[in-house]
Order: C-alpha cells, then structure tokens, then sequence
C-alpha cells in the first residue's frame, strides 16, 4: 500500500506503540488529520494547546509510555509550552507532532511563519524537522525511541505540509537497538551508602522518579525498615503510590522555614533520581538549598538510572532481600461535618478517595495541608506539578483519566489555576472520563498573597491586591461545567463535600464540584 508522509507518520507511531494522540489541529495538518482515520490510532480533540499537552502528560504518568499531540504552527506550539515544561520536569515522554507551511511557501514569509526550532528547543529534549515525505518513518521512529527512554523525554517533530501530503515510498525505520535499558547504578555508591546506613548516623533517603512506587518502593521500603532510614519525597512528585498497605513517604515542606527544620537533624542525604532539595523560590535572606551545611548528599540512583534494580542492589548488600517493608496502616476516617477548613477537607477526601484512584493535585494553597492526612486512605496514585506552571491539573486528569478508564480520577484544583486550562472540561465530557474535578474556589490566588508576605514586599495597596483577587465578576463554576456538558455541584460544608465525592465515584463520566471557601 503506497502512503503518503502522513500516513506513513501516524502508522509508524502506531507501529512503535503510540496509539494515542491529542490533537488541536488547523490548516497545515490537514493531511495528518485525514491519516488519524488510522483504526489503531486514537485520536482526542483538545480546545487548547495547553490542554493537548498536559493530557499527554498525564497518559505518560499512568502508562510509562508517550503519547503524541498535534499542534499547529509555531504559535500552536507556544500555547501548549507551559505544560511541555511541566512535563518536561516530570520526565514524562512525549511526542509532539507540530504542523508546518510546505517548505516552498516559507519563503514568502507568510503571517503564521515564525522560528518553530527556536521555540521547541529550550523545552524539549530532541527536535528534528521533516526533511522529506520518504524520512518520515525513521524520524517518526526516532522521536518514539527518544521519548520512551528512561527518563521520558519531549520529542518535537516539526512536519512541514509538503512532506505530508507526498508520496512516502517504503517506510524505513532505524534499528530497535536503539532503545536499551536504563544503566544500573554504580557498584562503589551501593557500597558507600551501605556504610552510611550503618553508621548509625541519622539519614534520609529522598525518592524521585519512578522509585516512588512499584518494586522500588517496596525495596526502600524494606530498607527502611531494616535501617531505620528515614523516607521522603520532593514536595511535588510526578507520581507515588501511597495510601493503606503501601510504604509511606514523608513530604519534604514546601515553606523555607519548615523545611529546614525538618531536615534541621539529618545527617546524610542520599538521592534516588532527584536531587538535593532546594528551595522553590529564591526569598530575601533565605537559602535556597534547605539542608544544614553539616549534612552530607550521597547520590545513589541517579535520574537515568533503573531504581528498582538500585535499590534491590542496596538491599541484598545489607543483606536485607526478605526484610519485611515499612507499611502504612490503614486509617479510618469518619465522614466529617461542619465548617470547611483544610482539616475538614481532608477528611472529607480520605474517607471518600477509591480503591484504586487516582488524585490529581493542583491545590497550591488548600492541598499543601490537605494532602498528608490522606496517607491512610484506600490505596491510590498521587500526581503533583514538577514544573510549577499552574493550569496543569485538569489536562493531566484528562490524560490520566483516558490512560486508566477502570480508575476514577479525582482532580483538585484551585479556582486560579482551573480557569488557565478549563477547557479541559469539554474533552472529558465528550469522551465520557470518569473524572471528579473539585475546585476550591475563594475567588483569589491566595497562595500570591502568603508568597507577598514571603518575599517581603511589604503591605499590599489596593492595586496590588487587584491584581491577586479573582472577584468582581465571581466566576460562576456550574454554568462554566454545564455549558462544556459536565454537570456540577456547589458544597459549603465538610459533610456535602464527602457525600458529593462519594456520589460521583458511583456515577460513570465527569462531575464537577465546587467548593465555596469564604
């Protein structure tokens, strides 16, 4: 069968097992749309760039394998940067399939042409333009072997029109051999950190990655409970398993103060592919690095690295293989009553969180006291923002929610931060997601206001205080969801809030929850 450039692109994806793509598409893609008609490939309109992107995030996070998107131009490309970084942080894999003019229209400079390249590189790890229709395949093949390594990485294709509507000849593609398996860490660190551990010295192991769940969870949790290491996270994670039967992370405060005075007794640090931990912002006479100058880093697993055979390295050197690991007992939490506070919420959430589901978490300022008292809960997947730019959480839920459709996801979110990607709301209504989205909405971003204070800048005036204020119009959320076809809720106490979420975890397809803070 003779295929022209687009659909030797998407067969090819397809071929290398990327069978998704989440696409925002305009004129110069016009050929790859028809070549999404592809039975193996599916395909999920997204109504913003940045939506596309960040559902490409999630799908990674849940399956440890890319998807594409299909992005328009190089202006298509910049709406969809910001949770391209998000990802990036994430070490989720991703290709980006990003439409071009045919290469002899470029030269009339016309209105939508701009520096694609340019663009793409500071975010993405591998960028190739499309130099004809027949190296479609082995660039297509390239790009897949690029983001499915380990880390994930962001592959950028630039597919310029002509290339996708000429004949393609005889796909070729590079060799498999390509992809090889992540290194195993180094023999001299195991046994450097075998003496830390029995030293007897206080120590901490931080886990990043993928060492937060699977095997290499249950190894650092064995080590744990053999050494009395202590185990931590990164304030953000790209994904941990937790709740009841699962070994417990401690969090790593996000608050300068406090997280020094968590790692105020530690004596060594040992890293497991993350880094030391720093210090989110930069505030006036604050570190940025947050542990005692006294307290020495030893990197065990770096980020490139397999954890899960690291750590099982680490503890058949201790001679610890069949040690029983540390495990979080389950907590039974009461469905609470009364006012909405952090404390409330949270247990409204842990009473309420399913077997197996799956929270998005995009609370900047309700979630930073909200989380830790869901450890206890039924076994679930937590998801954070590693990069920080806020719009990312109802996107990833999109993602998440179509890489595990057995799972109910459960998205909070800050009403700031929902209305930067709420557009995500109609693709999860149109593909029938089962998605909670619980919007904490104080009609501010309130998170600015403890960071003014943080930074500083001393007692905001009126304008300043403008510009953090969402009020004035208060953003009506139930007519925004039913509008875009989800239907929505408003709670106002702890009592409604648990009930709501326990009613929509019953109900097949997306809801939306308001949560009305005053």
């Amino acid at each position: 069968m003779i295929m022209n450039g687009a659909e030797s692109l998407v067969a090819t994806l397809v071929r290398e097992g990327v069978d998704i793509c989440f696409a925002n598409p305009g004129t110069s893609e016009m050929h790859f749309l028809a070549a999404l008609d592809n039975p193996k490939m599916r395909s999920v309109l997204c109504l913003f760039e940045g939506v596309a992107t960040g559902a490409a995030d999630g799908w990674y996070r849940m399956r440890d394998r890319p998807a594409s998107t299909l992005l328009h131009l190089g202006p298509g490309l910049a709406n969809g940067l910001a949770n391209i970084h998000n990802a990036r942080r994430a070490s989720s894999g991703m290709v980006n399939i990003i439409g071009e003019h045919s290469s002899a229209h470029l030269k009339y400079d016309p209105p939508l042409k701009s520096d694609i390249e340019g663009l793409a590189r500071p975010l993405s790890q591998w960028v190739r333009r499309v130099d004809s229709s027949q190296s479609i395949a082995w660039d297509a093949a390239s790009a897949v072997a690029q983001a499915s390594g380990h880390p994930g990485k962001i592959a950028t294709l630039i597919l310029p029109g002509d290339a996708s509507w000429q004949d393609a000849g005889e796909p070729v593609v590079p060799p498999s051999s390509e992809r090889k398996p992540p290194p195993v860490p180094d023999h001299g660190r195991i046994e450097a950190v075998v003496q830390v551990l029995k030293s007897g010295e206080p120590a901490m192991m931080i886990l990043g990655g993928k060492a937060t769940r699977g095997p290499a969870l249950v190894a650092a949790g064995r080590i744990a409970a053999a050494t009395g290491c202590r185990l931590a996270t990164q304030f953000f994670s790209s994904r941990i398993e937790r709740g009841a039967g699962r070994t417990p992370l401690e969090r790593i405060p996000y608050a300068v103060a406090q997280a020094e005075n968590f790692l105020a007794g530690i004596r060594h640090i040992i890293t497991v592919e993350t880094t030391e931990p720093i210090a989110f912002f930069s505030y006036p006479d604050k570190p940025s690095l947050l542990k005692k100058d006294d307290t020495v880093v030893h990197s065990l697993i770096k980020a490139d690295e397999d954890s899960a055979i690291g750590l099982g390295m680490l503890a058949d050197a201790l001679g610890i293989r069949n040690v029983a690991p540390v495990i979080q007992p389950p907590i039974d939490t009461a469905a609470p009553t009364g006012a909405l506070t952090p404390l409330s919420i949270a247990q409204a959430l842990s009473a309420a969180i399913p077997e197996n589901g799956i929270i998005v978490d995009e609370s900047l300022t309700t979630g930073r006291e909200t989380m830790s008292h869901t450890m206890g809960a039924k076994p679930h997947d937590l998801i954070n923002n590693m990069g920080g730019s806020i719009g990312y959480g109802t996107p990833v839920a999109t993602g998440a929610a179509l890489a595990c459709p057995d799972r109910r996801v459960i998205c909070i979110v800050g009403d700031g931060s929902a209305m930067y990607t709420i557009q995500s709301l109609w693709t999860q209504a149109r593909e029938g997601l089962n998605i909670t989205t619980v919007i904490f909405a104080n009609n501010q971003y309130a998170i600015l206001k403890a960071e003014y204070a943080n930074m500083g800048a001393g007692t905001p005036g009126a304008q300043a205080m403008a510009m953090i204020d969402i009020d004035r119009p208060t953003i009506d959320w139930l007519a925004m969801a039913g509008s875009m076809g989800v239907p929505a809720v408003r709670v106002e106490d702890a009592g409604a809030l648990h009930a709501e979420i326990l009613r929509c975890n019953a109900t097949p397809g997306p809801s939306l929850i308001e949560v009305k803070l005053y």
